[in-house]
């Protein structure tokens, strides 16, 4: 992938689509609920920016793992939640509002932490050994225009012909959708003999963080004294991840192939535990 057409100009442009279709999909009201639900939002601020990595380097160092892998992971752990998260927060009758609020909000969380994140994660996993330097400053800026522009230009799109973006949404998010799905498949396939030598620890462990993430999210909320709904939507929030700015960060950014199999990995098996959690929490809601 490196300085080809898949790394060099898809992801970032599938990237920048995904981006542009949640910001469709809010408005300046979404961000003014945090103001009425600032409780939720700090538990969610401590579960995602805070815990989640926090797991994942503990994760790492229990399980031995290094290098590059251990990178990707981190990168993965410190990416924003995933769109897909409103969807599964949906289907599991959790707090859309929430998780619509939330989703914005980490995305612009996301360009502040992030690139301290992976400075440190490549600093302890790769060391001397890591030829590429990012530096922390740079990133940011990266970031900003692959998160926060897209964003903010679907949003004034939505502001300016509402009629006309709340028509292009479901298009535009399907499409991201496949764009999403081809990004992953690239990855695999690029990095497949990486892959299928170390598929026995990395999906194991992608499957482990996931489902604790799930359930410490959802505990947190709880033990903080949060509705029902909020909890399952924070559970999701927790866990489900922008898997393609991981595997950006990692391609196109650092220039380094393997560090995108972690997201690429979980980007697909997350949606199994989300998708289990989201049932179980829908019968548990019917009963």
């Amino acid at each position: 992938m490196q300085g080809d057409l898949f790394s060099s100009l898809l992801l970032p442009l599938s990237l920048a689509l995904i981006m542009f279709s949640l910001g469709l999909g809010l408005t300046p009201a979404d961000f003014g609920r945090i103001v009425r639900q600032p409780r939720a939002l700090l538990v969610g601020v401590v579960c995602h920016f805070i815990l989640l990595p926090l797991v994942c380097f503990a994760m790492i160092k229990v399980s031995g793992m290094a290098g590059v892998f251990a990178v990707g992971f981190m990168i993965l752990a410190a990416s924003p939640t995933g769109t897909t998260s409103n969807l599964l927060t949906y289907l599991a009758r959790g707090d859309v509002a929430l998780a619509l609020s939330f989703t914005a909000v980490a995305s612009v969380l996301t360009i502040f932490t992030l690139p301290l994140i992976v400075a440190f994660a490549l600093d302890h996993f790769a060391g001397a050994a890591q030829t590429v330097r990012a530096p922390a400053g740079m990133m940011m800026a990266q970031i900003f225009i692959m998160l926060g522009l897209p964003v903010a230009i679907g949003m004034f799109v939505r502001h300016q012909w509402t009629a006309r973006a709340l028509r292009i949404e479901p298009v535009a998010t399907r499409i991201a959708t496949v764009l999403f799905i081809i990004i992953v498949l690239g990855a695999v396939s690029k990095n497949w003999a990486a892959l299928r030598d170390n598929f026995g620890t990395l999906a194991p462990f992608a499957i482990s963080l996931n489902l604790l993430m799930l359930a410490t999210g959802f505990g947190v909320a709880r033990l903080a004294r949060l509705s029902r709904q909020q909890s399952v939507t924070l559970g999701i929030e927790t866990s489900v991840q922008n898997a393609t700015l991981a595997m950006v960060i990692a391609s196109t950014v650092l220039k380094q192939d393997q560090m995108a199999v972690p997201g690429a990995l979980y980007g697909v098996l997350m949606y199994a535990g989300g998708l289990l959690f989201a049932w179980l929490m829908r019968r548990q809601a019917k009963g």
